[in-house]
């Protein structure tokens, strides 16, 4: 074992020293802990590990029969490196049986995920906790899930006693992936609303279904074409006084390395005075991060009752 690889390599053997049912995060490069290894990260999606390689010297620093040594109760069937460092994020099988569809679970909900296929496997699992949070805080409650994804968010809402989810994404396909993982979930139908819109073309389809009882935003950084945290962010939280209940919560989600806490304090002061902070929530702890302001930074705020 090099002394560079000793760190992940003792984070897979740790890991799979147990069974692991559910999908989680075995190592995170990019959290800057671990030098020579911040351009590679671990996931497993069971019973498959994604390698991402976020540059070219990453795709050599992973040997696959010691992952493999390290999987003792030889849960793994297949092994995925996707180069993250290139167009289109290519990745291809370099161990195993090629997996094409898998569903997931973490704390016992249900998740289709597709590693290697795009960009993004369509479970951020660093918003663990987060989903957590949801279980335990929506019952009896209306719930606006703005930049939904895949959903599973509101997945997590429905699962703590949710009355109604509106999930909101400018994207056909992740709203109908999203609608895939409710199902999964037995979550009926009628419970959710699942609207694919650009929501700065207009606010009025939102605001048919609410007012709402808690508001999640978790916008990508950037995307060409679709929102721009920096330019486009202020533009959501001056609507919050239009779409929440008294009392309301908001989670706030920022993903940025340019962009710190303080930033989203200003905005909220500046765009919605009506709402006050409560809390920094925690990121899940596989991604601890030398810089968390570098990282996912997630809020709470409260409407005033």
């Amino acid at each position: 074992m090099s002394e560079t690889l000793a760190p992940l390599l003792e984070a897979a053997e740790c890991f799979f020293a147990q069974s692991q049912a559910e999908a989680r995060r075995i190592f995170h490069g990019r959290g800057q802990l671990y030098p020579g290894l911040e351009h590679i990260c671990l996931d497993w999606y069971p019973p498959l590990v994604l390698v991402s390689a976020y540059d070219v010297s990453a795709d050599s620093l992973l040997p696959v029969d010691s992952l493999l040594a390290a999987d003792q109760m030889q849960q793994i069937q297949s092994v995925v490196l996707q180069r993250r460092y290139e167009q289109g994020a290519p990745a291809e099988t370099v161990h195993g049986e090629v997996l094409e569809n898998i569903t997931v679970l973490e704390n016992g909900l249900k998740f289709e995920v597709h590693p290697g296929r795009r960009q993004n496997a369509g479970l951020f699992m660093d918003m663990r906790l987060v989903r957590q949070w949801l279980i335990a805080n929506c019952r009896e409650r209306n719930v606006l899930n703005l930049f939904a994804y895949t959903c599973s968010l509101s997945v997590a809402a429905l699962a703590g006693g949710a009355s109604s989810v509106t999930n909101v994404d400018i994207s056909k396909t992740s709203i109908a992936w999203g609608n895939r993982n409710h199902e999964l979930n037995d979550q009926q139908s009628r419970s959710v609303r699942s609207i694919p819109h650009n929501l700065f073309t207009s606010w009025g389809r939102v605001k048919q279904f609410g007012r709402y009882d808690v508001v999640i935003i978790d916008p990508p950084t950037r995307q060409r074409g679709s929102f721009d945290a920096a330019k486009d962010y202020a533009a959501v939280v001056k609507r919050l006084g239009s779409l929440c209940n008294p009392g309301a919560e908001i989670i706030a989600c920022l993903n940025s390395p340019f962009l710190e806490s303080s930033w989203m304090h200003q905005l909220f002061e500046a765009h919605c005075p009506g709402a006050e902070f409560v809390e920094r929530l925690p990121v899940a702890p596989e991604y601890q991060d030398r810089e968390p302001e570098m990282g996912l930074k997630i809020f709470r705020f409260r409407m005033a009752g």
